[in-house]
């Protein structure tokens, strides 16, 4: 950027448009949903052109919008208004930043061992001893149903490989805090997300789970 264009005066719209973003970012911050909401539908656009940019392994371009969604979650937690930036300008930042953390991420993630990811087999937080496998822990009446099997060593081991390829950052960490016990609220201040972002990583983590098991007929 020249000197020139960086001393450009803006134009109206744009410093209106400014003033209208720092007006919803600080009721964000207040706990208004509506301005949030806001937000999120003036930068859905940006996040998925963002987005598009990159590829992520074992995963796909929904899983990138929804880890770019959460950097702009971030922005709006993180933005000062005191700093010579608009808040366009630092959600950019944060949005690419996430989305690269991501995919560095889950390069690690897909290449780990599988002792890495024993936690996934544990049983929820506070329920030792119960017959409760990774299936049963989710929500939904398709994975809680008597009628899904127990999972044997070899079907987890299958499971959990399974899951190191194809979760994202977002929906392995968002199981793991699953099983650990943790509410929807716990999760969403953990990730710094909301809690319908946890709730769709979590759905997907079902149907991916669902898909794995009746691709090796462990559902009957």
């Amino acid at each position: 950027m020249s000197v020139r264009t960086a001393l450009a005066p803006k134009s109206p719209q744009k410093v209106q448009r400014e003033l209208e973003d720092l007006q919803l970012v600080l009721k964000a911050r207040n706990g208004s949903t509506v301005a949030m909401d806001q937000l999120m539908r003036r930068y859905t656009s940006f996040v998925r052109l963002k987005a598009s940019s990159y590829f992520l392994a074992g995963g796909d371009s929904e899983d990138l919008i929804q880890e770019g969604l959460v950097g702009l979650y971030k922005a709006v937690r993180d933005f000062r208004p005191d700093k010579e930036t608009s808040f366009r300008s630092f959600a950019e930042l944060c949005v690419t930043r996430q989305i690269i953390t991501a995919i560095k991420t889950a390069t690690r993630f897909k290449h780990a061992p599988l002792n890495q990811y024993v936690s996934f087999s544990h049983t929820p937080a506070g329920q030792e001893g119960d017959d409760c496998t990774l299936g049963d822990a989710l929500p939904g009446p398709a994975v809680n149903d008597p009628s899904v099997k127990v999972i044997s060593t070899q079907e987890l081991e299958s499971l959990v490989g399974c899951l190191s390829t194809t979760l994202s950052p977002l929906e392995a960490d968002a199981l793991r805090l699953y099983l650990e016990g943790s509410s929807y609220e716990q999760m969403a201040e953990e990730l710094a997300c909301d809690t319908k972002t946890i709730d769709n990583a979590l759905q997907r983590v079902k149907r991916k789970i669902l898909t794995h098991q009746e691709g090796r007929q462990v559902l009957q």
